[in-house]
C-alpha cells in the first residue's frame, strides 16, 4: 500500500497547559482500517481531530501524498443531527455547505442513505429514529461526498452490544465497497481487533503510540471470525500490549 499521510513529532498542548499528545510518529497507508486504541483521556480523539484538520498541532508536521489533505468525512461520538431537519436534509448538509442545490444533491443523498440501509427513511425526523439509526444517518452524512478518508471518533460507544455489532459489520462492508481509508477511535480491544487491519496502541496521557499491531485477516469479517480462535489470539496480543502501555511509567502531562 502507498502512504496516504505521514505524522512526525506531533504534539498538542491545550490552553490550560495539558499536554494531550506528545511525539506522535505515524504513517497511514492508503486503504487501511487504522484504529487508535487506548484508555479514555489518552489523546486518541485529539490525534484524530488533528488528522482531520479540526485543530492544529502545537508542534510537528502532518504530510499528505499529493501535498494536500484529501477530503475527509468525520463522524463524532454523538450523531449531532439537526432535530428540525429530515434525514434527507441532514445528509444534504455537507453538500449544501458547498452550495449544491437540494435537487442536484438528491442522487448522492439517496445513494448515501442506501449505503447505510436507510433509503426508506429519507423523510423521517431524528426524533423518530433509534440510536443506531441516528448514527447511520451521521455516517451517511460523512459519506455523501464520497471522501477518500473517513474518520470516526468512538461512534458506537453509547450503543447496546447487539446494535454495535451490527454497525461494526455495516462499517466493514462500507469500507470494503468504497475502498475508503478509515481512521477509528475506540477503547475496546474486541472492537479494535474485529474492525482493523492495523491498531495503534496509545499510552495514557500524554498520548504516544507504544505499539503497532497488524490484524492481517481478510475484510469484511463476520460472526464466524468473531467466534474464531484466530480472533481470540489477536485479542490476547492487543490486550497484552494495552496492559503494558497502561502500566508503563507515567509522563508529565502539564507543559511547563
Amino acid at each position: 500500500m502507498s502512504v496516504l499521510a505521514t505524522l512526525r513529532g506531533i504534539s498538542k498542548t491545550f490552553a490550560n497547559g495539558t499536554l494531550a499528545v506528545d511525539g506522535l510518529d505515524l504513517d497511514i497507508a492508503d486503504g487501511e482500517f487504522l484504529t487508535f486504541l487506548g484508555p479514555s483521556g489518552c489523546g486518541k480523539s485529539t490525534a484524530l481531530r488533528m488528522l482531520a484538520g479540526l485543530m492544529p498541532p502545537t508542534s510537528g508536521t502532518i504530510g499528505w501524498t499529493g501535498g494536500a489533505r484529501p477530503q475527509v468525512g468525520f463522524v463524532f461520538q454523538e450523531p449531532t443531527l439537526m432535530p428540525w431537519a429530515s434525514v434527507f436534509d441532514n445528509v444534504w448538509l455537507p453538500l449544501r455547505l458547498r452550495h449544491i442545490p437540494r435537487r442536484d444533491a438528491a442522487r448522492s443523498i439517496d445513494e448515501a442513505l442506501d449505503l447505510v440501509g436507510l433509503g426508506a427513511f429519507a423523510k423521517v425526523y431524528p426524533r423518530e429514529l433509534s440510536g443506531g439509526m441516528k448514527m447511520r444517518v451521521s455516517i451517511a452524512r460523512a459519506l455523501v461526498t464520497r471522501p477518500p478518508l473517513l474518520l470516526l471518533d468512538e461512534p458506537f460507544a453509547a450503543l447496546d452490544e447487539i446494535t454495535r455489532f451490527k454497525l461494526n459489520d455495516d462499517l466493514l462492508a462500507l469500507k470494503t465497497e468504497l475502498g475508503t481509508t478509515v481512521g477509528f477511535v475506540t477503547h475496546s480491544v474486541f472492537e479494535s481487533v474485529y474492525l482493523s487491519t492495523r491498531i495503534a496502541v496509545f499510552s495514557p496521557r500524554p498520548g504516544r503510540i507504544v505499539a503497532g499491531i497488524d490484524i492481517p485477516e481478510p475484510l469484511p469479517r463476520n460472526e464466524e471470525f468473531r467466534l474464531s480462535a484466530v480472533y481470540a489470539d489477536h485479542c490476547r496480543i492487543v490486550s497484552a500490549a494495552l496492559h503494558k502501555a497502561m502500566n508503563a511509567p507515567q509522563q508529565q502531562t502539564v507543559a511547563q
